[in-house]
């Protein structure tokens, strides 16, 4: 799939916003893709799992035994991908503030995973994924996202394999272009701004 057909997929969801928004980072940006919408289709989901599946190299992919995504952006990328490459599914969640795995889900001693994400900013959320797997006993051999927008700057310290780079800017919330600083913020996404 290439970027503009990805794009395509995010433009018929109606899912590629523009105007000021609040990122979970905390940061400020001028583009959304909004991961929730277009996922909500199925066969879209599936078509876009398939393709992230398809960039992760054969020989990481037949290593990996279950896909962990961070809640709740993650989950249905996750199951996605999870159902492309024909393993289990899980998810961590912040009950109490941070990552864990609950809900009796379990990873082997050593157990080979891949973190999937929706979108990749900073980092931040997958590297806190990765420690929580980790924690529980698994062994992160690769991430992938739907987006990464940290313009390639964001490292997992495992292979990275997102299906798009979306080049966007992000700003400082007082650091913004006038034109920016202009337009009301929203929050569109579904963590607590930093």
């Amino acid at each position: 799939m290439t970027e503009d057909e990805v794009l395509d997929e995010f433009r018929a969801a109606e899912a590629l916003l523009e105007g000021h928004f609040i990122l979970s980072s905390g940061l400020r940006s001028p583009r959304y893709l909004q991961c929730a919408r277009v996922l909500m289709n199925p066969a879209r989901a599936g078509r876009l799992a398939q393709a992230v599946a398809a960039k992760i190299p054969a020989e990481l992919r037949v290593q990996i035994s279950a896909v962990v995504s961070p809640a709740m952006g993650g989950v249905i990328a996750g199951q996605e991908v999870a159902r492309a490459l024909n393993v289990d599914a899980m998810f961590v969640e912040r009950p109490t503030g941070s990552f864990e795995l609950r809900r009796g889900f379990r990873l082997a001693p050593g157990q080979k995973v891949l973190m999937m994400e929706d979108v990749v900013t900073t980092g931040l959320s997958s590297r806190e994924a990765m420690k929580a797997i980790a924690e529980a006993g698994g062994e992160v051999v690769a991430a992938a996202s739907l987006v990464d927008r940290s313009n390639g700057a964001a490292d997992l310290g495992v292979p990275f394999f997102p299906l798009i780079r979306l080049d966007v800017p992000s700003y400082e919330a007082d650091s913004l272009p006038p034109e920016l600083a202009a337009i009301p913020a929203i929050k569109p996404g579904s963590r607590v701004a930093a």
